[in-house]
C-alpha cells in the first residue's frame, strides 16, 4: 500500500464573510424585444433595473468607479437580458468570436439553472459585440474544464455605444447590451424545467471586467502590471466568479409587470452549511493528506442548520444535511467536487 502524502496542494479559498446573494424577479414579456442593443423597446419598461453592481469581494470594498446595472425578461422562447455600462471611454480591441473577451472591458453572464454547481454556462461580450460562450463542466477550483467549442444555440446579442468606440478624444456615456438566450440553448445543461414555470428559480450572476488605461499616441492602452477590476451584480466574497453557490437568483413570474415579491431559496442556509463543510474538508486534506468523516475535526462554526453528516475516504467525501420542513424537507448532499444534489 502506498502512503498518501501529508501535504496536498493549496485548498480552495473560502469566501470571506460573503454577502447574502441578491435576487431578481423576471416578468414575462408581452412581446419579445428587438435585439439591437438600444433598450428602447416599450416592453423593457416593465422590467425593473437591478441594484448597481458592486465589487466582487463584497460591499465593504470600494464601490465601482462607473455604474453598471441589468434587467431581465423572459417568454416561452428565451431569457432576455439588458445591461447598461457607464463608461467615459468606450474601447474594445478583440474582433474574434471565442477569444478571451475579458482581456477587453466586457459584460459577462453566468447561468446554472438547476443550481448543482456543475455543467453551467458563461457568456462574455465586449463593446464590439464579440462573444465568448463556454460550458464549464465544474468549477475551476474543482478541476473543471472550459468547453470552448460549445455554442449557445440560437443566441442573439447586440451592443449600442453611446459615444464613439476607440476614440479617446471625446467623452462617451457608455454602452448598452441586449441578449436573447434561447431556452433551447440550456436544455442540454440542466434537469431544471426549461422554459421555467411561474415561481421557478435559476442561479445566475453578472460581471463587468474593467481595466485601468492611459492614452498614448491617440490610442487606449492598459496601465501595465495592474489587475482588472471585477464588478458584479451579486458579490462573491472572493475574486472568483466560478463559485456558483455564491451567485444570485432569478425568480420567474408569469405576470407581465409587478409587484411580485422575491422569495429567496428556503434551503439556502442548509446549502451554505454544506459549503462550509466543503471548504473545511479541503483545508483538512491539505494538512493531513485525506478527508475525514469526523465532523468535530473540521471545527465548523456553530450554526442553527446543524452539523452535516460526513462520509469520507482519503480522496472523496460527501456531506449531507436535511432541510427543515419549512425549507422543503429534502436532504441535500455535497461532494468533494462541489456537486450539489437533493436526495
Amino acid at each position: 500500500m502506498f502512503a498518501l502524502p501529508l501535504l496536498m496542494a493549496a485548498p480552495p479559498t473560502a469566501p470571506v464573510n460573503p454577502p447574502v446573494p441578491r435576487g431578481y424577479v423576471a416578468f414575462k414579456a408581452t412581446t419579445p424585444p428587438t435585439i439591437d442593443g438600444k433598450l428602447d423597446d416599450a416592453v423593457w419598461a416593465a422590467a425593473p433595473w437591478s441594484e448597481d453592481f458592486a465589487d466582487i469581494e463584497g460591499f465593504d470594498k470600494p464601490a465601482p468607479k462607473y455604474r453598471t446595472r441589468m434587467k431581465m425578461l423572459w417568454d416561452d422562447r428565451a431569457l432576455y437580458i439588458a445591461a447598461e455600462l457607464v463608461e467615459p471611454n468606450v474601447w474594445a480591441t478583440i474582433t474574434e468570436h471565442d477569444a478571451v473577451i475579458f482581456h477587453d472591458p466586457d459584460f459577462e453572464v453566468f447561468l446554472d439553472p438547476d443550481g448543482d454547481n456543475h455543467m453551467y454556462a458563461e457568456l462574455e461580450l465586449n463593446a464590439r459585440n464579440m462573444t465568448w460562450d463556454l460550458l464549464l463542466t465544474k468549477p475551476y477550483k474543482d478541476g473543471g474544464t472550459a468547453v470552448n467549442a460549445w455554442e449557445i444555440r440560437g443566441l442573439k446579442t447586440a451592443v449600442a455605444v453611446d459615444g464613439t468606440l476607440n476614440d479617446p478624444r471625446d467623452t462617451d456615456r457608455g454602452w448598452t447590451v441586449e441578449i436573447a438566450w434561447p431556452w433551447a440553448g440550456l436544455k442540454e445543461l440542466t434537469a431544471a424545467a426549461v422554459p421555467p414555470a411561474d415561481g421557478d428559480h435559476y442561479r445566475i450572476n453578472f460581471s463587468r471586467v474593467e481595466w485601468d488605461v492611459d492614452v498614448k499616441a491617440g490610442k487606449v492602452v492598459k496601465v501595465p502590471n495592474r489587475p482588472e477590476h471585477n464588478w458584479v451584480w451579486s458579490p462573491q466574497g472572493v475574486i472568483d466568479m466560478h463559485r456558483p453557490e455564491r451567485w444570485g437568483e432569478v425568480q420567474f413570474s408569469t405576470k407581465a409587470a409587478g409587484p411580485v415579491a422575491f422569495r429567496p431559496d428556503p434551503a439556502r442556509a442548509v446549502k451554505d452549511r454544506l459549503h462550509d463543510a466543503y471548504y473545511a474538508q479541503h483545508a483538512y486534506r491539505a494538512r493531513t493528506g485525506g478527508y475525514t468523516a469526523a465532523a468535530d475535526l473540521l471545527k465548523l462554526r456553530p450554526d442553527p442548520s446543524g452539523v452535516p453528516t460526513l462520509e469520507a475516504t482519503p480522496r472523496a467525501f460527501t456531506a449531507s444535511l436535511k432541510a427543515p420542513a419549512a425549507a422543503g424537507g429534502k436532504t441535500w448532499v455535497l461532494d468533494q467536487d462541489a456537486r450539489l444534489r437533493a436526495e
